[in-house]
Parts: structure tokens; sequence; C-alpha cells
């Protein structure tokens, strides 16, 4: 009886701990929702508030009184942030691929070459970077923030980690046995095998492209190629007022698409969390 007891309890202090983790998960993203409904002067009276007001139609006129084009913004950076996720997913779990199945002389000096490359931020390059697509005079393309993509070295690392213990190398020698191609086994067999690994770095790529503001501002010039990010950081108002409540309503449409990909992916990642725990 008293274990049942100590049971019980214990299961009502996790449920209660699971709540509290909840609530203040989602408090900023719901105060931020609301914000986006209210007038400056209520923020800036009222800071926190949980009930939404009526001056969402105001801060939407507000918002795009301001050269502020939520469509294009929201089409350029889909367009740079599918490009970019797509193309990191596949060439990187290639070369991830590749180092783990492959068995060739220098493996291990390549894959540290990648680890040490993991150390250099990218804010070093910049300079180099800019100065190479200035010279090509590809600065306003989206080819240049979705191809580096391709060389995601913490993706790499990532994929490759998954399929050591994952990916059955007997699996991949009765394809070749049975004639089939490199190409089909990976395509057809070893990216089928690493869904919640690939959903896990979607999530975490499309929602670093997307909030990608650096690069960005820096290879961008033309008002009809800036990217949500850039759009919303001109947000700042006039010289004599900054409507916060357009402001919010900016950062609200933002946020939007990167909480609609997490809730499509989510179901691969727990999938991928009971697979693991019922093999082991």
């Amino acid at each position: 009886m008293k274990s049942k007891r100590t049971s019980l309890a214990l299961m009502i202090t996790i449920y209660v701990s699971f709540a509290i983790l909840t609530v203040l998960s989602i408090f900023p993203f719901w105060l931020m929702i609301v914000n986006s409904t209210r007038s400056t002067y209520e923020i800036q009276q009222h800071a926190i508030s949980l009930v939404p007001s009526n001056f969402l139609m105001n801060n939407l006129a507000i918002l795009t009184g301001k050269s502020f084009n939520p469509i294009l913004g929201f089409t350029n950076s889909l367009i740079v942030s599918v490009g970019t996720t797509v193309c990191a997913l596949y060439f990187s779990t290639m070369t991830a691929y590749g180092v783990v199945v492959y068995d060739w002389k220098y493996r291990r000096q390549f894959f540290s070459f990648i680890l040490a490359v993991m150390m250099i931020p990218a804010q070093i390059t910049m300079i180099g970077f800019y100065q190479m697509v200035y010279s090509v005079g590809l600065t306003n393309n989206f080819l240049m923030l979705i191809l580096p993509a391709i060389a995601s070295p913490t993706i790499v690392f990532f994929m490759r980690q998954y399929m050591i213990p994952s990916l059955s190398l007997e699996i991949i020698q009765s394809a070749r046995i049975d004639g089939a191609k490199e190409l089909y086994i990976f395509n057809r067999i070893a990216l089928p095998i690493m869904k919640p690994a690939l959903a896990t770095q979607a999530i975490f790529c499309f929602v670093t492209s997307w909030n990608n503001l650096f690069t960005p501002l820096i290879l961008l010039t033309n008002q009809d190629k800036y990217t949500m990010p850039i759009m919303v950081s001109l947000l700042n108002g006039d010289i004599y007022k900054t409507e916060y409540g357009s402001v919010y309503l900016g950062l609200t449409l933002t946020v939007l698409p990167l909480i609609i990909v997490y809730l499509f992916l989510s179901k691969f990642i727990i999938a991928g969390v009971a697979l693991g725990s019922v093999k082991g």
C-alpha cells in the first residue's frame, strides 16, 4: 500500500512538472501573439497581458505601411530555407554515408577535418566569401544562400553518429549482391532507415536558415530579395515613435512557419525515439 502511494505521488509530481514546463514553454509565444493584437500604448502601460486586444487590423495596416511585404518575405524565406534544408540534408547525409559505409585510406583523417571545420565560426570566412560572391556578380542571388549548405559539417557529424548503430552494413552488402547500384542503395535503403535523424536535422536546418539574418543582410541589397528576418529587423519605426504592436505582429508572422514545420516533422522524431527504446 505504501509503495502504491509513493508511485502515485511520483506520477503526480512528474505530470505537474511537465505541465509547468509546458506552460513556461508556451508562455513567450502566447505573449507575443497577444501583443500583436495590442496597441503601442497598451504595451507600454501594461507590459504583460494574457487577453488579446482589438488592434490586430490596425497593427497590420501599420505593418504593411512600412514597406513590409509579408507575402514577398514569406516567399523569399521559403525559397532559401527549403532549398538550404534539402541540399544540406541530402548531400551531407551522402557524405556521412560515404564515411561510414566505404572503407578508404584517409577516412579517419577526412572525418577529423570535418570536426575541425565545425570549430571555425562562419563570421571568420564571411569577408572572403563576400569578395568571391561580389566578384562573380551574384550578390542578389538566392543560390549563394543555398549552395553553401551542401557542405554542412554539423549534419555530417550527426548523421554519421546516427548511422553507426542504426545502419546495418549487412543490408548494404546484400543489396550489392542482388545487383543494386550504389545510388539506389543510398536513396531506397539508407535514407528511409534514417528518417528520424533526417526529420530532426530538417527542423534544425530549416529554423537556422529561416532565422538567419547575418548572411542575407550582407549578400542581399535588393528589397525584392529581402527575407523575413531582414524585413522584421527594419521595423524600428520612425524617429518619433516605434509601433511595438506592428513589430510583435511581424515577429508572429515570422515564427508561424517554424511552428508548422515542427508540428509536421515531430511525429518522425517521436517515432525514432520509440524505435530506439524498443531496440534498447
